[in-house]
């Protein structure tokens, strides 16, 4: 029996008319997960590579290999490695490539992985399930540090009150689990009638420094930038504003300059054909309300030479910013 995907993927019908036509092309889905957008292509007649850094998307994987055969490659590894992986694997150039950034909703209903404050489970985060936890995290780093991530990675205005309340609480009993978190964080903040979880900003902010997502995102669009045939197109999918705000300039650099200076000439840009942020219609919010911040951009990859990786000008939060400095 194939295996059923747990995971609605957003922006679908948008996503592969932004990639088509798709007939004996190769598309690399470089965010697997439950492998919705990779069926899709290979439906429409597309050779799909689909890379994940997740273990627990191997079913899937399968699932497609057994129904498309030599038309579905699975390589498991993280997007952030694509040119390294394209090269070991046999899979450049490729003429379209997918990111769909961030958790998907099948992480999220795992309790053991310790994504969500709606479920009881590990404080773990880690989406390939080794290295540092969201555990170690807020029991092991200092004050200043757990402040900086809230702040700077989930945009949680009240960071300082809430990683000073996260260290007073782990010198009695450090946290195991995601509902310890989350109702420290809901005692110290409150909760307003209606409103979204105090929690919410926090555990986003844990996931991204946990597996180091800016990171990856720009490293991942720069190999893009490199393994993308020319009249290549490059989709991704985003669901948070840090995120779509470096997707929007890694596409259209911004001019460097001031009122007191001239604008500087910028490098001839890689990318033609750039869209506009596309969201969820109404019919797929009524369908899916996970797509409500979802937003996807892509663009052409022309002839110019790829540009060497760079996080100047693209709007990099400044902790995310210390993985490019070491």
């Amino acid at each position: 029996m194939a295996q059923e995907s747990p995971h609605i993927s957003v922006l679908l019908d948008e996503v592969v008319r932004s990639i088509s036509p798709l007939q004996a092309r190769h598309v690399v889905d470089g965010t697997f997960g439950a492998g919705g957008y990779s069926r899709a292509f290979l439906q429409a007649g597309a050779r799909v590579t689909g890379i994940d850094r997740d273990p627990n998307v191997l079913p899937f994987a399968q699932t497609l290999s057994d129904d498309y055969g030599d038309a579905f490659k699975f390589v498991q590894g993280r997007f952030a490695d694509l040119e390294q992986l394209a090269t070991e694997n046999d899979f450049a150039p490729a003429d379209a490539i997918v990111l769909d950034i961030g958790v998907s909703s099948m992480q999220l209903d795992e309790g053991e992985r310790g994504f969500s404050f709606m479920r009881d489970g590990p404080l773990d985060m880690r989406m390939e399930q080794h290295g540092e936890s969201a555990a170690d995290l807020v029991n092991e780093r200092d004050e200043r540090e757990i402040s900086d991530i809230l702040f700077e990675l989930g945009e949680e205005r009240r960071a300082r009150h809430i990683a000073h309340a996260i260290v007073e609480r782990r010198a009695d009993k450090p946290f195991q689990t995601t509902t310890e978190l989350a109702e420290l964080i809901a005692e110290k903040l409150g909760r307003k009638p209606g409103g979204s979880h105090p929690a919410t900003k926090s555990f986003q902010a844990l996931r991204i420094a946990v597996n180091a997502e800016y990171g990856q995102l720009v490293r991942g669009l720069f190999a893009a930038e490199e393994i993308l045939t020319e009249g290549g197109v490059l989709a991704v999918v985003s669901f948070h504003s840090v995120e779509d705000r470096i997707v929007k300039r890694f596409f259209k650099p911004q001019e460097k300059g001031s009122r007191h200076a001239p604008m500087q000439v910028k490098d001839l840009s890689p990318w033609a054909n750039i869209s506009k942020p596309i969201r969820a219609s109404r019919a797929e919010l009524d369908q899916n309300p996970r797509a409500r911040s979802a937003t996807l951009r892509f663009a052409v990859r022309n002839d110019e030479p790829a540009r060497t990786l760079s996080i100047e000008g693209l709007g990099v939060p400044g902790y995310a910013r210390r993985e490019f400095m070491s």
